[in-house]
């Protein structure tokens, strides 16, 4: 399997070198964040996080056509991703309802921006 390039990003006005923060992160917020990045190193995952931030709470019977995976297969996924605190869930009935928690994502986009 071949190296797949991705497209460069043209960034403009801002300094090549930027200088180092001040501190690094403290160990148990580096856990933290070590664990939901690695849930979100899966495609399939990346691909329900996706589908749930946009789509508010969702039944895991609807989440398994948009991946092309079965329900076992995305309901391991889901566990996973709740397991990093990335999402929640709720059963309604027979069926459980996933959503996204905003400040676990806010966390993970906080840890990549420039302070």
């Amino acid at each position: 399997m071949g190296v797949k390039e991705l497209p460069l990003v043209q960034v403009t006005g801002v300094e090549c070198c930027a200088p180092l923060a001040l501190e690094p992160l403290a160990e148990a917020d580096a856990e933290v964040l070590s664990e939901r990045f690695a849930a979100l190193g899966d495609p399939v995952r990346l691909r329900l996080v996706s589908l749930l931030a946009n789509a508010g709470a969702v039944c895991v019977c609807d989440l398994t056509e948009p991946v092309g995976r079965s329900q076992g297969t995305v309901s391991h996924h889901l566990k996973v991703l709740s397991k990093a605190g990335l999402v929640t869930s709720e059963k309604r009935g027979r069926n459980i309802w996933y959503s996204i928690v905003p400040s676990a994502l806010e966390s993970l986009r906080a840890a990549l921006v420039t302070r």
